[in-house]
Parts: C-alpha cells; sequence; structure tokens
C-alpha cells in the first residue's frame, strides 16, 4: 500500500477522533472507498504504531473516542484541519457523494465554481511537469476577442478565490499569470522550452508582510483584533511570494492595502505598505 495514502488514512483517523469525538470504520469506508476489514486494520495500525494511548474504544458509542492523553501525532490538533476538511467535503460532495462528516449544523460558504474543460486543463499540466511549449486560445477584459497564445507555464496556483497558471508567454516575451477560466477551445501540446521555473526571477522573490490591528481602534478592540489573527506582540507576519500578496490582501479584506475610511470594517492593516509597494496591483 502507498505510504502516502496510509498517511492520509492516518490523518483522517486524528481529526475525526479528536473533533468530532467518536470514530467508526465507516467514516474510513465511505471516505476512501475501501472495506471494513481493511479500515479495521488501519485504525488498529494507528493504535499500534502511530498513537498508542490516543484512541479508546467506547461500547457505549461504538466507536473510538480520544483518549484524556491524547496527543496529535500526524496532524497539527488545530480546528483549521478540521474546518477545512469540512470545506472540502462541502465543495466535493455533489460530484463525490458526502464524507461521512456531521455537517448538519455547518455552512459554508464557497467561491462560484469556474469551469475549466479537461481538453484544456490536462494540457496544461503536462506542459508544466514536462517544460513544452503549448498553444492557446486566451481572452481578457483588454482583449475579450479569442487570441492565439504560445505558453511555457511551470505552476498552478490557488488564489483562494481563483486557479490561474504562472509561465513564459512567447507574445508578451515574459513571464506572466494566466487565470484557467479564460482559456478557451483545443490547446495543442508543442516542443520543448528553454525558459523553466528556474529563470522566472520574479517568481522566486518572497517579501514579509506584517499585519497589525489598526491602531484607530481602542486598546481593548485591538486586543481582540490580535487574539483573532494569532498575532505576536501585536503583529501577524506572513512570508509571500511577492506576485501573491495582492491575493492575500483580498483574502483578509484589505483591497489593495489601503487605509478604509471605517476602522472596524477594516480592522488590520498592511503595517509595511511602502516597502511593499511594488508587489500591490496598479489602479
Amino acid at each position: 500500500m502507498d505510504r502516502w495514502e496510509v498517511l492520509v488514512r492516518y490523518r483522517f483517523i486524528e481529526i475525526i477522533a479528536l473533533w468530532e469525538g467518536r470514530l467508526t470504520t465507516k467514516h474510513l469506508t465511505e471516505a476512501f472507498g475501501i472495506g471494513r476489514q481493511q479500515a479495521s486494520k488501519d485504525i488498529n495500525n494507528y493504535k499500534r504504531s502511530v498513537g498508542p494511548d490516543n484512541l479508546v474504544y467506547d461500547k457505549f458509542l461504538r466507536g473510538y473516542v480520544p483518549s484524556v492523553t491524547f496527543a496529535p501525532v500526524v496532524t497539527r490538533g488545530e480546528a483549521e484541519e478540521y474546518l477545512q476538511l469540512l470545506s472540502r467535503n462541502s465543495e466535493l460532495q455533489q460530484t463525490f457523494g458526502q464524507l461521512p462528516i456531521n455537517t448538519d449544523s455547518v455552512e459554508v460558504l464557497s467561491p462560484p465554481v469556474r469551469q475549466v474543460p479537461a481538453s484544456v486543463l490536462r494540457p496544461l499540466i503536462q506542459a508544466a511537469k514536462d517544460r513544452r511549449r503549448i498553444e492557446v486560445d486566451y481572452v481578457s477584459l483588454n482583449n475579450p476577442d479569442r487570441e492565439g497564445r504560445i505558453i511555457v507555464p511551470h505552476t498552478l496556483v490557488w488564489t483562494g478565490l481563483r486557479w490561474h497558471i504562472r509561465g513564459w508567454c512567447e507574445k508578451n516575451n515574459g513571464y506572466r499569470d494566466f487565470v484557467l477560466s479564460r482559456f478557451r477551445g483545443e490547446a495543442e501540446l508543442m516542443d520543448e522550452s528553454d525558459h523553466g521555473i528556474e529563470d522566472d526571477v520574479t517568481w522566486a522573490e518572497t517579501v514579509n508582510a506584517v499585519f497589525t490591528p489598526d491602531p484607530r481602534l481602542t486598546p481593548d478592540q485591538q486586543a481582540v483584533v490580535a487574539h483573532d489573527h494569532h498575532m505576536e506582540n501585536g503583529q501577524l507576519c506572513i512570508n509571500v511570494r511577492g506576485l501573491l500578496l495582492p491575493y492575500l490582501l483580498q483574502l483578509l479584506n484589505l483591497g489593495n492595502g489601503e487605509v478604509m475610511e471605517d476602522p472596524k470594517a477594516q480592522q488590520v492593516i498592511l503595517a509595511n505598505r511602502s516597502e511593499l509597494q511594488r508587489w500591490l496591483f496598479s489602479k
């Protein structure tokens, strides 16, 4: 059995047991499409060699529950791991069916789905893996009519709202970002290229974004905001690729990093905006 698949199951075991308080073989059989015998074996292997003191069987609940000495081994034991699992479950259930996770009291808002046909995405992924040129049709707000492009993609990027692909553009003679949902028609794979990710020097640059509570808030309000964002000494420092900084600001509802009129609406500011100006979207 693939070691990565086993690790994923062990992580699933820890997350469900810790945050739902009850784990059964049904969780594993429905989540991974395995038999009950294999699911039982996974749980027993976890108990024996991964987290020996983490799970105990509760006859009344007819399942495994976390012990009083439960300590995460293959997860961080953070609520975000379970919440992400809930989020993924809500996104996938219409396509694959719902995982055996209790979502009756959970409502997840997801961004609208941007359709990308396999005839476009598959060759783009192949081109990125093999560093090959690919001929595509692309539309943009500046050029809404289909326009032929030859690009050499190297990285798929999820901004939190939509998928991009980063790569060399022969038309612009430089590296660019392309929104996946704006490709049209059939993509045609071509020959190999000399333009790889190692030459995309701008992509390689990272910055340290420093966020603080809006100083216009009262000290007590700032303390609330700092706690919300797990700040240390009143600061949250996030290392991110410079090119992805604008998307991080969008996820934090900070627009382009400007100071908004209402501090209660903004709550957090980009403290070192002046240092990072070159990475922000131009108006």
